[in-house]
């Protein structure tokens, strides 16, 4: 998510006003006997660049696997220390999950997934937290604190929760409602126990206080959380940035965290994922206001792109195309969804003829027209782009349309995100992106902003959390050298680290780790890390596969026939009519020397069919510098 939007993004005064209330056809290479296949390119079962799984998921679908990874030797807490375990999030933007640990409880911070690429990961849809330690530890956990609703922060829930316990999980309201909407999809679940809390609030959860607090993040009702120990306060902020003008930060972000500063705070974990951008964020109202004036400037339709979690943008599009007398159409599961949880939320009051059906488009003219759609990552199958590839039902571009993507490019869509661009242009359409106009805004702190928080905050030590080692080690510089918080009383951890607080002054990394390789869903499997299976699928996607079937007749002492040699992805050997003859050559060879040299008549098929795959691995990277997957069947009789 640019790593800015790998949480999806900004702000607006929603909050301030808020936070006080309590492959196509393919062909089959045959070496040489091409043909056909006919396969048809299919959607994922669990499309990740949809967010989620199919609209269905089989009604009798458990959420289990078993972990395999041992759990190593962790010492027991035996007095009243407290530890904060790394589970996800510390290395990565995504998969945001970490625990704190006493002797008799556990509070869980998020259930987050994280994303993945076809080139780091292919065929996986996400990755999950890894919850060894704590589901070997399920009978301590006694809650859930969920800071807002992307889904790196709740896209776990429904994969965990049941290996979890079904601990009762604590959120504030908008939040509890994209969480019941997706487990929707889970219908085999158990319910989950949702207790709604608001910012301010105070309440008791096993044995230790906390009180909530608001937090401007690019979804509403976004909250942070301090919990109340023998030591001192430990402070969390979630995703989190600063509303402010200019670099003055507004007077409810200080009263706000003037009320959290009071209190003697241990330990600070807070949000890395911007830091590497200097000074302060841009406001969201900004971008709200720019994208406004497009929209009233525009002379033909406008269509814009945003995530479905940027519920405020979102609002404010459709309010904007209101108060200008247009319609608004709104096309994407995940973009209709949302609105409708924000306008039974009350967070958006539509005039009654402001939304209108998709099918109803071409009743109005094409200036009074706006669409918010999915698929500004160019995603496959999301509505903007079939209209760039023109397979949309109802929306064919033309040159007096004006399309906006209004979000940064998430890391490794950069390739899609362009396709998408050329499609659009090739309708001759106006295109603005982030890069051309003030469009987008992120949902994450810059650097100025998460120095305030750290200098009024004050804690004695100090994690920096959510993002990829290189933002938390700058997160730590900047507070070490700006908001006077010495380097030794910081830790840059990594996932499956464990912080021990034993004291006011007391805080060490033990040596110990915790499980932290991520659990995979893979369509409706979900296992630990598949290193194996990864590097397969990576080798078949890089160099192919090769098939190798062999008949012998030992009755006649003799292979049947020529070697069968099938392959897929490799090189089109219909062409490669000289290596063909040369890898049956060899493998003929082979299978003849092991025939005469049988004893008692019986072939060492394992032995035979390593002999084959070496030497034909050889051949093919003599002459083509490719390594193949290559597998042999053998068939005596």
């Amino acid at each position: 998510m640019n790593k800015n939007n790998n949480k999806e993004n900004n702000k607006s005064n929603f909050h301030k006003n808020k936070y006080n209330k309590n492959s196509k056809n393919s062909k089959k290479n045959n070496f040489g006997n091409s043909k056909n296949s006919g396969r048809k390119k299919t959607k994922s079962l669990a499309s990740k660049k949809a967010g989620g799984f199919p609209k269905q998921v089989p009604q009798n679908y458990k959420m289990d696997f078993d972990f395999k990874t041992p759990l190593k030797n962790i010492p027991e807490i035996k007095g009243n220390e407290v530890r904060v375990l790394t589970i996800g999030g510390f290395e990565e933007v995504g998969r945001n999950m970490f625990a704190i640990e006493s002797k008799n409880c556990i509070y869980i911070s998020d259930v987050g997934f994280e994303f993945t690429t076809e080139e780091e990961t292919p065929g996986i849809d996400y990755k999950l937290p890894n919850v060894k330690y704590l589901v070997e530890n399920k009978e301590k956990i006694k809650g859930i604190i969920i800071t807002h609703a992307h889904l790196d922060h709740i896209g776990g829930i429904p994969f965990l929760m049941t290996k979890l316990g079904n601990p009762p999980i604590y959120t504030r309201e908008l939040s509890s409602l994209l969480i019941k909407k997706r487990m929707e999809e889970f219908p085999s679940l158990d319910p989950i126990d949702i207790k709604v809390v608001d910012a301010q609030d105070k309440i008791k959860i096993g044995d230790y206080s906390f009180e909530f607090f608001h937090v401007t993040h690019s979804i509403p009702q976004s909250m942070g959380f301090s919990m109340k120990t023998e030591h001192g306060n430990i402070v969390v902020t979630g995703d989190l940035k600063l509303a402010h003008t200019d670099g003055e930060v507004a007077d409810f972000e200080k009263e706000n965290w003037a009320r959290i500063a009071k209190e003697k705070n241990v330990l600070l974990i807070s949000d890395s994922t911007n830091v590497e951008q200097p000074g302060w964020s841009i406001q969201e109202p900004t971008i709200q206001r720019n994208v406004g004036n497009i929209i009233r400037d525009a002379k033909s339709r406008v269509i814009i792109a945003t995530f479905a979690s940027q519920f405020e943008r979102m609002m404010s599009f459709a309010k904007n195309a209101e108060d200008l007398g247009k319609k608004v159409v709104l096309e994407g599961r995940s973009i209709k969804t949302n609105m409708d949880i924000a306008i039974k939320a009350g967070y958006y009051k539509p005039k009654k003829d402001t939304l209108i059906q998709m099918k109803d488009v071409d009743k109005y003219p094409p200036e009074k027209i706006v669409v918010i759609c999915t698929g500004g990552q160019g995603e496959e199958y999301a509505a903007l782009p079939r209209m760039a590839r023109g397979d949309h039902k109802f929306i064919k571009l033309n040159k007096r349309d004006t399309v906006i993507l209004s979000s940064s490019a998430i890391p490794g869509n950069e390739i899609s995100i362009r396709k998408l661009k050329d499609q659009l242009l090739r309708n001759d359409l106006k295109l603005i992106t982030y890069r051309t106009a003030e469009i987008h805004s992120t949902g994450h702190g810059n650097a100025e902003e998460m120095i305030w928080i750290a200098k009024t905050v004050n804690p004695t030590f100090f994690v920096p959390g959510y993002g990829f080692h290189s933002m938390l080690k700058e997160h730590r510089n900047l507070v070490v050298n700006y908001a006077n918080i010495p380097e030794s009383n910081t830790i840059v951890p990594d996932n499956g680290n464990i912080i021990e607080i034993s004291g006011p002054e007391k805080v060490k990394v033990l040596k110990q780790k915790i499980p932290s390789e991520p659990i995979l869903v893979d369509g409706f499997t979900i296992t630990e890390s598949q290193k194996a299976v990864i590097a397969d699928r990576s080798l078949l996607a890089k160099e192919g596969f090769v098939n190798i079937v062999v008949l012998i007749n030992m009755a006649k002492k003799r292979i049947q026939k020529s070697p069968d040699i099938l392959s897929r992805g490799f090189v089109y050997l219909r062409d490669s009519q000289e290596l063909l003859s040369e890898t049956r050559i060899i493998v003929s060879k082979l299978v003849a020397d092991e025939i005469h040299s049988a004893e008692g008549g019986k072939i060492d098929v394992d032995k035979l069919k390593e002999e084959i795959r070496s030497k034909v691995e050889l051949l093919l990277l003599k002459k083509t510098n490719k390594t193949p997957i290559i597998m042999t069947a053998i068939q005596v009789f």
